[in-house]
């Protein structure tokens, strides 16, 4: 049996040209693409999802990867991927931009530690959430429906097809707005209460100069906020992100072309 060059570049083709789409989502994905994941583990992990889902992938074009047509196939499917995972992943840190908006209104914005995930520094209530958050996605199985989404993908945009048009990535661009709208609707109701605790010792030292605003405020929006996120924040957290993943879901699905 003798094999050409050719041949061996088609086979090695057929499981890399999958492998790029599939190892970019799960690079910037939540969950798959933890920092706190070995590399090895998360090279381990692509190379398993790729090979569950070759059967899904459809007809691989026989090019080069070493040529440069086969290169442009690796950054168009390299694109797609990140573009799935990043929609994700910007999804996953609406509870950081609404932890820091509590954090704030608490005076907590200082208590700050390093996130494992992105290794920035955020308010430590954002890292609770995010937590809490990161339990829920797998809870609901949002990982499940992203190695859908990823399987499907294949159907809408083949490998070595038309790709992701200029549209797309400003599509992309606009829905970074729904991470600001999806954090103020979590933040909101703590911070209106806290709001209004603020206004209130404002009214008071206005009329009562004497007392000190700082050493009475802080502590009353510390232990005011400690309540209400348990209270009024927490329990409406999972239908909130289930709103943003399911959007998130949707603009993916609109952007590959794969029905809802």
């Amino acid at each position: 049996m003798e094999l050409t060059t050719a041949q061996i570049a088609a086979w090695v083709g057929a499981f890399m040209y999958p492998l790029m789409r599939v190892g970019a989502a799960a690079m910037v994905a939540p969950v798959f693409g933890n920092d706190m994941i070995p590399v090895r583990v998360r090279v381990f992990i692509g190379f398993g999802l790729t090979v569950a889902i070759m059967p899904a992938v459809g007809p691989v074009p026989a090019v080069d990867p070493l040529s440069a047509h086969g290169l442009m196939i690796a950054g168009q499917e390299i694109l797609i991927g990140l573009m799935i995972g990043f929609v994700l992943a910007l999804a996953l840190n609406t509870v950081v931009i609404a932890g820091e908006s509590v954090a704030l209104a608490m005076g907590l914005g200082f208590a700050t530690m390093v996130d494992p995930q992105t290794g920035m520094s955020v308010p430590v209530i954002s890292q609770v959430l995010l937590v809490i958050t990161t339990l829920l996605f797998l809870a609901l199985g949002g990982h499940l429906v992203l190695i859908q989404l990823v399987a499907d993908s294949f159907s809408a945009i083949p490998i070595g097809g038309a790709g992701l048009t200029r549209d797309a990535f400003w599509d992309i661009a606009a829905w970074g707005s729904q991470l600001f709208a999806g954090a103020v609707l979590i933040a909101l109701p703590v911070v209106m209460v806290l709001l209004v605790i603020n206004l209130a010792l404002g009214v008071m030292t206005r009329a009562a100069p004497q007392m000190n605003v700082f050493s009475v405020g802080l502590p009353v929006t510390l232990l005011v906020g400690s309540l209400l996120i348990p209270v009024m924040l927490l329990p409406a957290l999972p239908h909130r992100m289930a709103g943003v993943w399911r959007y998130a879901y949707d603009t993916i699905g609109a952007l590959l072309g794969v029905p809802g």
